[in-house]
């Protein structure tokens, strides 16, 4: 298996990005292409002292950085990481593609070159996040910030799917965000989303607000790409404010630091609970190729099981089960899921 990998994508790169490649190949026995710039690439990879054969490195000229237009970059850098990486999957260069880099980017670039699966208007970035029962997927936290009812359909079909087959549930819960539970709150657009639900196959228990974001009442959680965005920043700015907070209050004196020692132990797993790193990417479901998008602030961890995800995508033929379950009729009765 092939893993394209953009090298020069986020905060730390290209070094992260090659460290986290490295302890991939090592553990997973897959191949990698690093792209990017490849003087860069190929001294940290002597610096890493990789000897192997199972990194290979593909030229780009050109970096998409964080805070450029998606559509416009994509079009104008056509050397760069991002394009570049994504024509590779086009082109049966590689198997999966990932990158901490632009995430507008790398959404407008794998739509526009690898195109969407059949039956699917959009698609939706999909984030997994620990819960006091597991864990749990929320879909969508940025690609789409003004779906159609019918779009959300289609993520609780995918995420349905992503559920079973990657993540080994066997009948997934779903909710809809919402401000309230009771079918009557919310906008028409939710309303709208609501009755489409109820009328799936789908296991949707109706609303869900907030406060089930962690409470692990569902396996999902579909909402749209601005609230879904929003709540993921919250909840990654609440998450280190804690931390920050316990280590302020447990060091301020000799007994809390005694106490620290003491808790050495259970911290370390809370702070491994919390960490966005240990659950790697987020897969970007609906294109016709496997894609898995990647915090900017990644470090090599992160970047090392994101790899891991793409990975298993690949090797359970993840996208011929959306078309299954599409196929299923898992859409409201009498309509099919890509009906516009």
């Amino acid at each position: 298996m092939k893993i394209i990998v953009d090298a020069m994508g986020g905060d730390y790169a290209p070094e992260v990005v090659v460290e986290g490649a490295v302890a991939a190949v090592k553990d997973y026995n897959i191949e990698v292409v690093l792209v990017g710039d490849e003087a860069r690439i190929k001294a940290l990879l002597k610096k890493a002292r990789y000897s192997g054969d199972n990194i290979f490195v593909s030229a780009a000229q050109e970096v998409i950085g964080m805070s450029e237009s998606a559509a416009a970059s994509v079009r104008k850098k056509r050397n760069s990481s991002i394009v570049l990486g994504v024509n590779l999957i086009r082109d049966n260069a590689g198997d999966a593609f990932f990158s901490a880099g632009n995430t507008g980017a790398v959404v407008c670039a794998a739509t526009l070159t690898l195109g969407l699966l059949p039956g699917i208007e959009r698609p939706g970035i999909a984030i997994i996040t620990p819960t006091l029962k597991g864990i749990s997927l929320i879909i969508d936290v940025g690609a789409n910030i003004d779906p159609k009812p019918v779009q959300l359909l289609q993520y609780g079909i995918m995420a349905d799917a992503y559920c079973r087959y990657i993540l080994n549930m066997p009948n997934p819960i779903l909710g809809l965000l919402n401000i309230g539970e009771e079918e009557s709150k919310g906008t028409e657009f939710v309303k709208e989303t609501h009755e489409l639900f109820q009328k799936s196959s789908l296991n949707f228990i109706g609303n869900v607000e907030g406060r089930d974001l962690f409470s692990g009442k569902c396996d999902i959680i579909i909402c749209d790409g601005v609230v879904g965005n929003v709540a993921l920043k919250v909840s990654e700015s609440l998450a280190e404010a804690m931390q920050e907070f316990l280590k302020r209050h447990l060091t301020s004196n000799p007994l809390g630091k005694l106490g620290v020692l003491l808790l050495k132990t259970s911290l370390s797993r809370f702070k491994k609970e919390m960490d966005y790193a240990e659950y790697g990417g987020a897969p970007l479901l609906g294109v016709n190729g496997v894609v898995i998008i990647g915090h900017g602030r990644s470090n090599a961890t992160a970047i090392k099981n994101a790899i891991r995800a793409a990975k298993e995508e690949v090797e359970r033929k993840f996208n011929e089960k959306i078309l299954e379950a599409i196929g299923k009729g898992q859409s409201p009765a009498g309509t099919v899921p890509c009906e516009k």
